[in-house]
């Protein structure tokens, strides 16, 4: 008798066991977003520099997909995220540059998504889709804990001393002050997303930690500036000291941007190393990307962009529609994904959202103007090329297109008269050839699909921009 329950509880526990295995193996995988923030083509090692350190996403690289012809949504920050998290791009998305406009309660957007997949969801950091008491309020828009920035102006401080926090215990943000956060801000984003990892081992789980650096101002903790100084505590650079304005003052400027880029190499293998520790990282997918291209604020200059080679060679900088302002060093790794492959088809941030969604195996039908990148990650066979596009309302109104090597861009800027320029970028990636007079017939094709990807915006603030 006492045999045979003895073979039963056995029995039992061992298919227990296996109940639990093939549970542990079919939980879907986890996704974690890593977006900095006016971080540069040619920033990164893997990507190109010479001068700025970035060992653990130059590892990442060599471990996961390098994707060299990836763009953002924008080539400024809040339309950019919005192209992220609505899979929609400028043409169709409702918030089109940035200003105080939030996301509405008809904009369903990622974390929202997921959550019905039963996905916990945590974004720590830069938020700038809806501020306090608005629809866009990250609580209302599936992020279960935030921490972080609501308002693009909170982000531009490095040492705010305050920040919103919301749980499932605090549902909506509260301001938390020099009690709770003191210090560098993008150090607290970091350490309250690896504790999100760490307490995330049960369920899957998406997690965006979303930078406020390399963007303006200029400010890096004296530990991560030293390796940019000599021996004699000299930026290694020739330096022009910026006495400040909007953003606070900074002394050696070249040297500290380089140490902010470092600062988020770090931040990234502290992620790598929270996953591998907590056991998560062979069922997670890692995504490191920019919300645009490199800056010229805070005391940076275009010379310090072309010193640091920050655009590789490419042209223009963050506002602009040349591939410098809008394609963006981006890297796909972990989830059982090929290791140290390079892919080069071209693709947006509008893409990820459908990415994510296959990835997690939902059944939900969603209207997007992405296109899932996954079995082309997977596979490298490459997908139906169709045609990609930006609108951009700063100083007047411009929109972009890109199309096979093809690159059309129309700006009409403030008492100037309208531009048309058309690009190769199979032979000219710096765009310094405008071949619109020369070529009509592809130049009429490009104006089409420009005209046809543009639905009129549904917010004055854009559409007054649009009429002009």
């Amino acid at each position: 008798m006492y045999k045979t329950m003895k073979i039963k509880h056995l029995l039992l526990f061992s298919l227990l066991i296996l109940i639990t295995s093939f549970a542990q193996k079919r939980q879907k995988p986890n996704i974690i977003f890593i977006l900095a923030d006016d971080l540069g083509y040619g920033d990164l090692g893997c990507f190109g520099s010479k001068i700025i350190k970035t060992p653990n996403l130059d590892k990442m690289a060599t471990e996961g997909i390098k994707l060299t012809n990836f763009y953002s949504g924008s080539t400024v920050c809040a339309p950019s995220r919005c192209t992220l998290m609505t899979g929609k791009h400028t043409g169709n998305a409702y918030i089109r540059g940035n200003g105080e406009v939030p996301l509405r309660p008809s904009d369903i957007i990622l974390p929202q998504l997921l959550q019905k997949e039963g996905y916990k969801t945590g974004l720590f950091g830069k938020w700038g889709l809806g501020d306090i008491n608005t629809t866009g309020s990250p609580e209302l828009k599936g992020w279960d804990y935030f921490t972080g920035f609501l308002h693009h102006v909170e982000a531009h401080f490095q040492y705010p001393g305050i920040v919103w926090k919301s749980t499932p215990e605090i549902p909506k943000p509260q301001r938390s002050g020099i009690n709770m956060f003191q210090g560098y801000a993008a150090d607290f984003f970091a350490k309250e997303a690896t504790d999100f990892i760490k307490n995330s081992t049960t369920a899957p789980f998406f997690m965006m930690l979303s930078l406020p650096i390399p963007h303006a101002e200029l400010q890096v903790p004296k530990v991560n500036l030293a390796t940019y100084l000599d021996e004699k505590g000299n930026s290694i650079f020739n330096e022009k000291p910026f006495t400040g304005g909007h953003y606070g003052g900074q002394n050696v400027p070249k040297a500290t941007y380089a140490a902010m880029v470092s600062k988020a190499d770090e931040y990234v293998g502290n992620i790598m190393k929270a996953l591998k520790e907590s056991g998560l990282d062979e069922n997670t997918l890692v995504v490191f990307s920019s919300d645009n291209g490199t800056h010229i604020e805070g005391g940076r200059s275009i010379d310090d962009v072309k010193l640091m080679n920050s655009s590789g060679s490419l042209r223009g900088v963050k506002r602009d529609l040349y591939e410098g302002g809008i394609r963006v060093p981006t890297i796909v790794w972990g989830a059982a994904l090929p290791k140290g492959i390079i892919l080069d088809q071209a693709a947006a941030f509008w893409d990820f959202l459908p990415s994510f969604l296959e990835l997690a195996e939902t059944s939900q039908e969603v209207k997007t103007n992405g296109i899932s990148q996954l079995s082309y990650w997977k596979s490298g066979q490459k997908i139906a090329e169709r045609p990609l596009y930006w609108e951009f309302y700063e100083g007047g109104y411009s929109h972009a297109v890109r199309y096979g090597n093809w690159k059309y861009i129309f700006s009409h800027k403030k008492d100037q008269n309208p531009k048309q320029e058309l690009f190769d970028l199979s032979n000219d990636l710096s765009e310094t050839t405008n071949l619109a007079e020369a070529n009509p017939q592809q130049l009429a094709i490009m104006e089409k699909y420009a005209k046809d990807m543009h639905v009129k915006s549904e917010h004055t603030l854009f559409r007054r921009a649009e009429e002009k």
